[in-house]
């Protein structure tokens, strides 16, 4: 926490506000009528009262990773060993709305999002090569979105990355210690000092955490134990929905409009069911670069305390 450099949480606040896209663009291949130019539908929910769709997963056209392949064999190039990029990358988009937002929807919207995210990742989750399934959503340039369409994506790998499996370890040691998930743990005590909380409801916690990486980084953590994002419950989506777009309307309307990314953190295929983890939602705004320091020492350079930021959001009042 670089207090030298401290900015107010007003500090933050983006100075123009970005232009207003249409509600329809019509070179657009996530709007309404566009629907050949992307792959087959996977998942529609469709809109009783329009008898258009709601929401619309497909694989991804430009895929990272592709089903065909093989896990097993690894080549090996002199120094270096090389796999089949085998795996599974999908779009889901969230409206047929252009210009309509997570955080400018209702909350029935949001949970639909939700639901198509759990429909899919338990269908992936059952395929014999997929260790690890990560949903994450990029709003804005900067976060690397290249469609303006509100959308998310999905990625399937046939390996756990280095950075999750880094991390569950040490929930891991965690629970070799103590008998207790270390993100459960980390909940109730961010509850029970509050000055980081922003938001709690029957079923979950927001707050900023204590070593935040980025100005305004926001965690959404459930209450009840759950390793894995597949177990949620209708209820637990239902108020997950309400809690996630109340966090994004609150950026949305208090910092005019960031980007930002979120990723579901959630336990590798084979520990969905595991004591030592929990799933968990992270928002990170783009308020501020990663440059050189962090890039070199892997240490983040943060310049807003989350005591203060998380004050700011509290006191927010959206609907």
């Amino acid at each position: 926490m670089a207090r030298e450099r401290a900015k107010r949480p007003h500090d933050f606040v983006r100075q123009q506000a970005k232009p207003e896209p249409p509600a329809f663009s019509p070179s657009c291949p996530f709007c309404p009528g566009n629907e050949a130019m992307t792959p087959p539908e996977i998942v529609t929910y469709q809109d009783q009262k329009t008898e258009g769709w709601r929401v619309r997963a497909f694989a991804n056209r430009f895929p990272a990773l592709t089903p065909e392949g093989s896990t097993m064999i690894r080549e090996e190039e002199g120094f270096f060993l090389g796999m089949d990029g085998i795996g599974i990358h999908e779009v889901i988009v969230e409206t047929p709305l252009h210009n309509k937002p997570l955080a400018l929807m209702e909350d029935r919207g949001v949970e639909d999002v939700l639901r198509a995210y759990r429909e899919r990742y338990d269908a992936i989750s059952r395929m014999p090569f997929v260790k690890s399934i990560i949903i994450f959503k990029n709003h804005g340039l900067s976060a690397g979105t290249s469609l303006e369409h509100p959308h998310s994506q999905l990625v399937a790998t046939p390996l756990v990355p280095r950075h999750i499996r880094m991390q569950y370890g040490v929930a891991i040691r965690y629970y070799d210690d103590t008998g207790r998930c270390l993100y459960s743990d980390l909940a109730g005590h961010e509850l029970g000092i509050g000055k980081r909380v922003v938001m709690e409801t029957e079923r979950f916690v927001v707050f900023h955490p204590f070593a935040s990486h980025q100005p305004f980084e926001t965690w959404i953590v459930p209450k009840m134990h759950q390793a894995c994002f597949g177990n949620a419950s209708a209820e637990d989506l239902e108020d997950l929905a309400h809690v996630l777009r109340i966090t994004l309307l609150k950026l949305y309307r208090g910092l005019n409009n960031p980007d930002f990314n979120y990723v579901i953190d959630t336990a590798p295929a084979g520990d969905e069911h595991k004591d030592c983890y929990l799933w968990h939602l992270r928002v990170i705004p783009r308020l501020t670069e990663v440059a050189g320091f962090e890039i070199g020492s892997g240490i983040y350079i943060n310049t807003a305390l989350p005591e203060e930021t998380a004050h700011f959001m509290r006191e927010l009042k959206v609907e």
